[in-house]
């Protein structure tokens, strides 16, 4: 077991603890950073049936009082109606500024819930408890919460840090590989971004066996500190996305694009992984990115099963991200990588937009 200490830039430190079996002993670490109060436990009905009562009697052992809200799970989910749910699920159970939300499940729950928690009476703490390899080593962290609006993904949020974090690794072991393998395209833009040592044991471990997960399984708790240490060294300065933190957002344009013009048949690494090969491709058509680059992410994310383009015409998918929420005016800000674990932000017009997608989407 590890933990990391989260230090933001004029917010209130966090740990996230790391290690196996902690669904147990959730109600043991939360105490340790809130007294015994009322606790609105919030997950989705698969991840709930799975460990809701592991997590709910631990609470309960430790003097806290436990009630219950689930909805269904999927992207589908992270909208106005389950938010104004969960709202008045927390008033009619008297949850109050002294009292916590919980959060058990993956990025959905994660970020729905603390957006109710960042809401609700203007923000009551909250715990994350991710069950997904990209709420593991993305979501969790940083304190970025939302829902989806008709025009796009993540465009009604706050920044609300949680108070607490906790990683139980072996609950990966119960997810369908394709949504570890989704974690697992966040994982590679950590690797992108510089983090040499993920990318020798994705190499490693991915070349030597078909599954991801039976690959990376011994070295789940090592990469997911080294991802969440990498993501904490570009938020810790500029917790409101304005500069450094914008690095995070390799692929996710274009992939938030293909999320929303696809309406979410694609998942999110999915559409992430078509989003980083997309932008390679245009960089190296355009003389920014070292020729090879886009090959070798191709080759990661075909290692771990995740796709590298799609059939969604340009048009579809420059509608859709216009309403990117990183678009400021008629700008917005591209992350483009010079080389292997080397990136730069380019801004770039609405208009030049088009240009890129046409040269890197295929």
């Amino acid at each position: 077991m590890s933990t990391i200490s989260v230090k933001l830039e004029s917010e209130q430190e966090y740990n996230v603890t790391i290690g196996t079996d902690l669904l147990p002993k959730c109600g043991e670490i939360i105490s340790s950073v809130h007294a015994p109060c009322r606790v609105a436990l919030i997950t989705d009905f698969t991840v709930g049936a799975i460990y809701t009562n592991t997590v709910a009697d631990s609470l309960k052992k430790e003097g806290f009082e436990v009630f219950i809200f689930a909805f269904y799970a999927g992207e589908a989910s992270k909208n106005m109606e389950n938010y104004g749910k969960i709202l008045e699920f927390l008033a009619d159970n008297e949850i109050t500024r002294s009292d916590i939300i919980v959060a058990l499940g993956g990025g959905v729950v994660g970020d729905l819930s603390g957006f109710a928690a960042a809401t609700y009476m203007r923000g009551i703490p909250y715990v994350q408890i991710p069950t997904t390899t990209i709420a593991m080593v993305d979501s969790s962290i940083g304190g970025k919460t939302s829902i989806d609006l008709e025009a796009g993904k993540n465009l009604c949020g706050a920044f609300w840090q949680p108070i607490a974090v906790i990683c139980s690794v072996d609950t990966l072991s119960t997810l369908e590989k394709r949504y570890f393998d989704d974690g697992v395209a966040e994982i590679i833009k950590y690797g992108m971004l510089g983090n040499e040592k993920i990318l020798r044991i994705l190499n490693d471990c991915i070349a030597t066996q078909s599954n991801s997960y039976h690959a990376l399984k011994p070295f789940l708790e090592e990469i997911v500190e080294e991802s969440i240490n990498t993501k904490i060294s570009f938020v810790e300065s500029d917790v409101h996305d304005n500069g450094r933190r914008q690095f995070l957002n390799l692929g996710h344009t274009i992939g938030h694009a293909v999320e929303h013009a696809s309406r979410y048949a694609f998942s999110h690494g999915q559409a992430v992984a078509i989003g980083m090969c997309a932008i390679a491709r245009a960089g190296e058509a355009t003389g920014i990115t070292e020729v090879g680059t886009a090959k070798y992410l191709e080759q990661l994310a075909q290692g771990v099963g995740l796709p590298i383009s799609t059939i969604i015409s340009v048009d579809d998918l420059y509608n859709s991200a216009l309403s990117d929420k990183k678009r400021r005016g008629k700008e917005i800000s591209l992350i483009v990588p010079v080389k292997i674990g080397k990136c730069e932000i380019t801004k770039v017009s609405i208009e030049e937009l088009k240009h890129i997608l046409d040269l890197g989407v295929k």
